[in-house]
């Protein structure tokens, strides 16, 4: 039973999980737009606004807490220089999901996820 269980478990088990979301989050920070399935963009989303959520507040305690979840001090450093300030006006809904339609080979649904300008 999944009693208190959050979020999907995207046919891995948690660990695989967990890297998966990490690996997500760094290639949306990193490009700023990315083409994945519906169902791992929604659950990433979560993840994102929460780590930019973070580099707004821009103190010691968050950028530790990003590094953390991200691995990756260069990118740490880019997501509390460039993308923090631009959205230090919004309350949140950092990200868009725009829907392509079902892949090819298993007809999953796939999107686009970007950051909001």
């Amino acid at each position: 039973m999944r009693h208190l269980k959050k979020g999907r478990k995207l046919g891995t088990d948690a660990s695989h999980t967990k890297a998966m979301l990490r690996s997500l989050a760094i290639a949306l920070f990193t490009n700023e737009r990315m083409k994945t399935t519906e169902t791992r963009a929604k659950e990433v989303r979560g993840l994102v606004d929460r780590i930019i959520g973070w580099a707004k507040k821009g103190d010691v305690h968050s950028r530790r807490l990003a590094m953390a979840e991200l691995g990756d001090k260069a990118l740490v450093h880019k997501v509390f220089a460039e993308i923090g300030p631009r959205y230090a006006e919004r309350d949140g809904g950092y990200t868009r999901i725009l829907k392509l339609g079902p892949r090819k080979g298993d007809a999953a649904p796939m999107v686009i996820m970007e950051l909001v300008d």
